[in-house]
């Protein structure tokens, strides 16, 4: 779906729409599709460097094992060949479905593969069944996207079933954030992932139920049905969704991409130390997984919640302005937790902090890209907007492990930390300014159109 006014503001659905619209196949499907999206996301980060610290790896280590999250960074490189081809004995369920099928499966397989590695098997040996899983989560996220964008009938339905992904997701993260510290402190780290390598099924599940959005023959019709192997097919697999992209959003893409690009940098870069700083701060893996799943559900739900009325009484932009301000702000909760030493209400509160911002921005800006989007192009150009929305981030998250040990030299590791999370706070300034630009031009063209 391509938006092609200054800001396309339809009604936006929220937790309480999705749970009414739960009877209806698609937005259960979606439901589920989302939370196998999210399963593996933290299990590669965050989890896996709390995972990490425990087994006393180095800090500059557990940054650099980060990196392979890249591969979500780079899914525009390989997202043509989803959006061309059909997987082979798999393609018989359909292009999309196919492609979820495969993926999923192969999410499932690596993290079982990972419990059964260990970092007692070697930390290569893990970092590459890591990478396994980042790929084929990545390719997952590509098919999953297209196939929720594509089997929206208006602007309207677009948002329920973004939210209903955004709920399914960020369940999944609470998941693989806090339910799963509770089975890893009984029955072990290995066998904990092992358990969510299984629970992969249920969005195995999701697809063999969900309905293929699109006929091969209509996108064939909007790309101007050259097989995807003559040059004129590659060229247009490979550079048209970049053409059509610039086309629609002319000098405003850069803006976008911009904006999208630096939107969640704080998050990114801080995300590989905090397993290791509730380490260092002496936190069990039952009270992270405590507070999560209180404070840090009741933070994602309120905020998805304000998420779709900002979104609903001012806009896209508006909202996606308001996260880039608070979203910093857990940040510099992390900078205070650090100098004041362990504090439950002071956790409680920047649990809920981080969960809010996230929840609420989160939502405008899936929306916001999936607008951006057009038929037949839709895999291809929602993973450049979502490979900008992490790259840089991904990247510099890799460093933050040296950082910190860095900081170390000259102060005490807790005011490291302090000055390292309040240093991230504050590489989120750049993002602000741009969601304010782009907001002011959105504004300024809506004047010109007479939209009130």
């Amino acid at each position: 779906m391509t938006d092609n006014s200054a800001e396309a503001a339809p009604r936006k659905a929220g937790a309480k729409d999705v749970f009414k619209a739960l009877g209806r196949g698609r937005v259960l499907i979606t439901l589920l599709l989302g939370f196998g999206s999210g399963l593996p996301f933290l299990l590669t980060g965050a989890t896996l460097s709390i995972w990490l610290a425990e087994g006393d790896v180095a800090l500059s280590t557990i940054g650099f094992i980060s990196w392979v999250g890249l591969a979500y960074s780079f899914k525009f490189i390989w997202a043509p060949v989803v959006d061309r081809f059909d997987v082979p004995i798999l393609g018989r369920f359909g292009r999309r479905r196919g492609w979820m099928l495969l993926s999923q499966t192969l999410v499932g397989a690596a993290l079982i593969t990972m419990a059964i590695v260990g970092p007692e098997g070697g930390l290569t040996a893990l970092g590459i069944a890591a990478l396994v899983t980042a790929f084929a989560s990545a390719t997952q996220d590509i098919v999953v996207d297209a196939w929720r964008i594509e089997s929206a009938e208006n602007e309207e339905d677009l948002a329920l079933l973004t939210s209903a992904y955004q709920l399914g997701y960020r369940f999944a993260i609470l998941a693989g954030n806090a339910l799963i510290l509770f089975f890893a402190t009984r029955l072990g780290w290995n066998a904990a992932y092992a358990i969510w390598g299984a629970a992969m099924s249920i969005a195995i599940l999701a697809t063999l139920f969900a309905k293929e959005p699109l006929d091969r023959s209509d996108i064939a019709k909007v790309t101007g049905g050259a097989a995807p192997w003559t040059p004129r097919g590659m060229f247009d697999a490979v550079v048209g969704p970049f053409l059509n992209f610039l086309k629609t959003h002319k000098t405003a893409a850069l803006l976008m991409l911009a904006a999208i690009s630096l939107y969640r940098l704080p998050d990114f870069v801080m995300g590989p130390m905090v397993g290791p700083f509730y380490i260092e701060l002496g936190l069990t893996k039952d009270a992270i997984g405590a507070m999560r799943l209180s404070f840090g559900l009741a933070g994602s739900i309120a905020g998805i919640a304000a998420g779709g009325l900002c979104a609903l009484r001012f806009g896209f932009g508006r909202t996606l302005l308001l996260g880039a301000l608070i979203g910093p702000m857990s940040n510099l909760g992390y900078t205070l937790m650090a100098l004041a030493g362990l504090s439950t209400p002071m956790f409680a509160g920047v649990l809920f902090v981080e969960n809010f911002s996230e929840g609420l921005a989160g939502a405008a800006l899936v929306a916001y890209m999936s607008s951006l989007t057009g038929i037949g192009y839709t895999a291809t150009q929602y993973a450049l907007l979502s490979s900008f929305y992490a790259l840089l981030g991904k990247f510099l998250k890799g460093f933050s492990g040296v950082v910190v040990e860095s900081l170390q030299q000259g102060h005490e590791l807790m005011v490291a930390y302090a000055l390292f999370f309040a240093g991230t706070a504050a590489v989120g300034i750049p993002a602000v300014i741009l969601c304010w630009m782009l907001d002011r031009r959105n504004r300024r063209l809506k004047a010109m159109a007479g939209v009130t």
